[in-house]
């Protein structure tokens, strides 16, 4: 918009202008809200479903390496097993007590060696366990949250295909109102918009009272503000404030 169009525009017409852009920008907002929390909630899913795929991953891991570890202990002790049978073999041709004695504590050795293996067989075999029911849990709670987020999903494509063109026709009305607009003002109006709560930068006054906070508004600065003469702004909250008959009469319009 150049500096003369900006000129020849009145305050009257900058206020309308602005709060028009208020009301379709309010059913934007409609829209958004009907969809509700839905592309959070599948956003949330997507990442749990992530991490739950992670840790299968990892389970599935943890229980490559116990298989391996027990496979490993099993093939030492079958290795011991062979030195013990050696070692007997070998006390039955001993020529001496000393031969025979240290021949036996190789055997004792091999005993103890195989018994530890057992021991941590044993352990292994219990840690499977507990990776197993993990790894059942957490899969049968990804196939869970799987069916949630099909569900989610269907019900945001739906609402979306609803209302997808009724929001697309409100932009673009937006943009033909924003266009009308000087960039200070609709920067401001931007910015008060995003710091609303309710997400109304320009009200009405309503009962002597600002219609974004409900703080009372002085006689005279009502008088000014039906006036139109002047962009007067909440003293509370910074809203833009109109009177109440241009606000119905924009309303009315729309």
């Amino acid at each position: 918009m150049s500096e003369k169009d900006t000129k020849e525009i009145s305050v009257e017409e900058k206020l309308k202008a602005l709060f028009d852009l208020q009301l379709v920008n309010s059913e934007i907002d409609k829209i958004k809200t009907l969809r509700g929390e839905l592309p959070l909630e599948v956003q949330d899913l997507e990442d749990e479903i992530t991490g739950l795929t992670t840790r299968v991953a990892n389970l599935n891991e943890d229980l490559r390496q116990i298989d391996s570890e027990i496979t490993g202990r099993k093939g030492e002790i079958e290795g011991a097993k062979g030195l013990i049978k050696k070692y007997q073999e070998q006390q039955d041709n001993v020529k001496n007590n000393r031969e025979y004695e240290n021949l036996s504590k190789e055997i004792e050795f091999q005993t103890l060696d195989i018994e530890l293996h057992e021991k941590k067989i044993r352990e292994a075999k219990k840690l499977g366990e507990v990776k197993r029911e993990e790894l059942a849990k957490a899969q049968d709670l990804i196939a869970d949250r799987q069916e949630a987020l099909s569900q989610k999903k269907a019900e945001l494509e739906e609402i979306v295909s609803e209302t997808k063109q009724e929001e697309e026709k409100l932009r673009d009305k937006a943009k033909e109102i924003e266009a009308k607009i000087e960039e200070r003002l609709l920067n401001a109006f931007k910015r008060i918009r995003k710091n609303a709560r309710n997400g109304l930068a320009v009200v009405p006054v309503e009962r002597d009272a600002c219609g974004g906070c409900f703080n009372k508004i002085p006689p005279q600065r009502q008088l000014d503000i039906r006036l139109r003469k002047k962009i007067i702004v909440c003293e509370y909250c910074g809203r833009i404030l109109i009177d109440q008959e241009m606000a119905n009469e924009e309303q009315g319009n729309a």
